[in-house]
């Protein structure tokens, strides 16, 4: 047989396809990231991670690399300027960042940093929102775009906001938001630059496409469009009205309804500038998908379109439906937030242990006096050959089952059902390895066997906490090891997280051609760390964690990668302790040790316990309280 090599293992994990050259695996076999393009410079990422750790860094451990969130703007902002002058437009490209997707303050600051040059703004759907934006956006160019319900004090906020000479546009969500933005208006003295969403019949595609058609929750209709525009009239504020705005949805995998939505909205447009509103900005809203199964298509976890065409086709619409009706052509502005963030973020867990199914060499022969159940599965094990595989495979299906009955009527001993059990195991593997040396297609009776013969690796992390939408949308992340990549994997296996819940799993994983129901992975080594990466993370993830056993926020650290290969550690945020998570829910330490402490007395009084074990269990306790959530 060939050799395993770098090159398969870059096939069988799709790396190529997903990472947009970000991620790739180096000669000695390990992942390691490039965060400037396939030519920059290059960190081993099992390397760093033992650097990190030696730091006192705990798995699992969040890593952000901020020089991606870089490059991904600079794609972004570059496709559109391409696009422009491809298309002979005239207007200017006007980005903001919807600060919901990933609200962590370092991010921000970041992307307000990186999108400096292209004057990249921010968009808040909340008032928390709202404070971060005006305290961040230190670009006098940027815009800051208000979404979301509003009520008078997030009006109030964002109207005296323009005097910090702030660009802030309110845009009206609901029919409702109009007239208290017009009362506040005046009544402030302060003219407000205004943006109409509306709601438009096109819907988006993939999970979120709930989120856009005639039934969305926010945006106007055309008859709320024409009367909000009567009611500025008459206010003498119609000149306020600068920004049509509309949204698809999020990773929307198609870009045939992107076209379909940009053809009615840009007919919105030149419509509303028939009836006299000043327009200047068409807010294009969110998006642009993220390829995280690499596959290139339409399906849920993918997109069937690049950054590049996405550009062209928003640039191209706009254009002509403009130039048809004689109006200059607007700024355009984008809300893309999942695909300038999601690439940046890798989450780390090490492997704790495992749960063997498989069984490896031969069987022995059972002892004498064992049921006869025992023997009938011991000698299909024995007889399974390539000419009896579907028939033996159905066999001991059979057998197990009336085990399983003989068992809970109490006809079988605990001994003897083991014993069937495990013979099953013995038996179901060899019919695999018979399978892959034939190497023919397997028939369509023999599929479940991959799925039974699952091993478990048990993984110290969260999916609640970490990757919230593996568990509540089915959303796939690239997972793969994060060293050993120049030998075969010899196993596969699904991902168990710490947590006590049977929805604490990944059995799903990316694919080209489908869904994997296991992950390709290597044996683990004695006295070796099993790292693994969870990628794409970045994007919704971190915020929407939940506490779900008590398993905190991790350890979380900002890499910068130098021209020279090197790197700086730009941030380190340490993970939740004990006694924080279990503070939100308003368990305090002083009240928790002190009933400690009386309980201890308790034992001590009834002779139950030592003094030396009163003092050890109240200092397990304290340090317990002080510890990681994790297990180190």
């Amino acid at each position: 047989m060939e050799r395993w090599s770098v090159k398969k293992s870059l096939a069988l994990y799709s790396i190529r396809e997903w990472a947009m050259n970000f991620f790739s695996i180096n000669e000695e076999g390990n992942v390691q990231v490039t965060p400037k393009g396939a030519n920059g410079p290059k960190l081993d990422l099992k390397t760093l991670v033992e650097d990190l750790q030696a730091r006192g860094m705990r798995m699992p451990l969040w890593i952000r690399f901020p020089d991606i969130v870089d490059s991904r703007i600079r794609l972004l902002s570059g496709c559109f300027e391409n696009a422009f002058k491809s298309f002979d437009y005239h207007g200017k490209y006007r980005g903001v960042y919807p600060i919901k997707v990933n609200q962590q303050r370092s991010l921000v600051q970041d992307i307000v940093r990186f999108g400096a040059q292209s004057h990249l703004g921010l968009e808040a759907g909340s008032k928390p929102e709202l404070l971060v934006a005006l305290a961040e956006m230190k670009n006098a160019e940027g815009l800051i775009i208000c979404n979301g319900f509003k009520d008078r004090s997030y009006i109030q906020t964002a109207l005296l906001a323009q005097k910090l000479d702030r660009k802030v546009i309110i845009v009206i969500d609901r029919y409702e938001e109009l007239h208290l933005l017009v009362t506040e208006s005046k009544r402030l003295e302060i003219r407000p630059k205004i943006g109409f969403r509306v709601k438009l019949e096109e819907r988006g595609a993939g999970k979120w496409v709930e989120s856009s058609g005639s039934r969305s929750k926010f945006g106007l209709t055309a008859t709320e469009i024409v009367r909000g525009m009567e009611e500025l009239k008459a206010n003498e504020m119609l000149d306020s009205l600068i920004m049509l705005h509309f949204h698809l949805g999020s990773q929307i995998s198609s870009i045939r309804p992107i076209k379909e939505s940009l053809r009615e909205a840009c007919q919105v447009y030149t419509e509303m500038c028939k009836l006299g509103a000043p327009l200047s900005l068409l807010d294009v809203g969110g998006g642009l998908g993220v390829d995280y199964d690499g596959s290139k298509t339409n399906s849920e976890n993918s997109m069937n379109y690049s950054e590049q065409e996405y550009a062209n086709d928003v640039v191209e619409a706009i254009r002509w439906a403009c130039n048809k009706n004689g109006f200059d052509h607007p700024d355009i502005v984008t809300e893309a937030g999942r695909a300038l963030v999601a690439h940046h973020s890798v989450l780390v867990f090490d492997v704790l242990g495992e749960n063997v199914v498989v069984r490896s060499g031969r069987a022995e022969k059972p002892v004498s006096g064992v049921h006869s159940l025992v023997t009938d599965m011991y000698d299909l094990y024995e007889k399974v050959n390539s000419k009896n595989l579907v028939e033996t495979y159905h066999d001991v299906l059979q057998v197990k089952e009336e085990s399983q009955n003989l068992f809970k009527m109490g006809y079988l001993g605990l001994t003897d059902q083991a014993a069937v059990e495990n013979y099953l195991w013995y038996t179901l593997s060899k019919i695999r390895k018979i399978l892959q040396e034939i190497d023919k297609e397997v028939p369509e009776e023999l599929e479940a066997i991959d799925t039974m013969l699952r091993d478990a690796y048990y993984c110290n992390f969260s999916i609640f906490q970490s990757a919230p939408d593996h568990w509540a949308v089915r959303q796939l992340f690239p997972v793969m090891p994060l060293q050993r990549l120049n030998e075969q994997p010899t196993k596969r296996v699904t991902l168990m997280d710490l947590t006590c819940d049977s929805d604490g799993i990944i059995n799903r994983f990316i694919d080209i051609k489908d869904v994997k129901n296991s992950l390709e992975v290597h044996s683990l080594m004695p006295g070796e760390d099993y790292l693994l990466g969870m990628f794409l993370l970045g994007a919704y993830q971190e915020t929407l964690g939940d506490l779900h056993n008590l398993f905190g926020d991790t350890d979380a650290v900002h890499i910068s990668i130098k021209e020279d290969g090197g790197y700086s550690v730009e941030h380190f945020v340490e993970g939740d302790s004990v006694k924080q998570v279990l503070s939100y829910l308003q368990y305090h330490k002083h009240a928790l040790m002190e009933r400690m402490r009386m309980d201890v007395e308790s034992s001590l009084a009834a002779k139950r316990m030592t003094f030396e074990e009163g003092r050890n269990l109240l200092k397990h306790y304290e340090e317990g309280l002080a510890g990681y959530t994790y297990l180190t």
